[in-house]
């Protein structure tokens, strides 16, 4: 059975680099270990059309299940609407995709 995804919803500034540090979590509140996963993440204009960037995701720590979402401030720049849609998706060893974050 699928879990929902968790909502992060954030500010991001035009014209500036914006970087989050996620830790992901699991219903005891224990962090999930990603070894062996991979990680993508895409921004969409609200009604989900139109794509507006690749995200970088870096693993800084995958034990310890964390990561860094980052928007380069070139990527910023071009954000014109008032508001934009994010998703996080990890594929694990086996090869399920599953998304685990979501926002505006």
């Amino acid at each position: 059975m699928a879990i929902a995804p968790g909502t992060y919803d954030m500010t991001i500034q035009r014209r500036s680099d914006h970087s989050v540090s996620v830790t992901l979590k699991d219903s005891n509140n224990a962090a999930v270990n990603l070894s062996g996963y991979s990680i993508a993440s895409q921004i969409w204009d609200s009604g989900r059309t139109t794509k507006a960037a690749d995200v970088t995701c870096t693993f800084t720590n995958q034990v310890g299940g964390v990561f860094d979402w980052t928007v380069p401030d070139n990527i910023t720049a071009g954000m014109s609407a008032s508001e934009y849609r994010y998703d996080v998706l990890l594929t694990n060893p086996a090869g399920l995709k599953e998304y685990w974050l979501e926002g505006t």
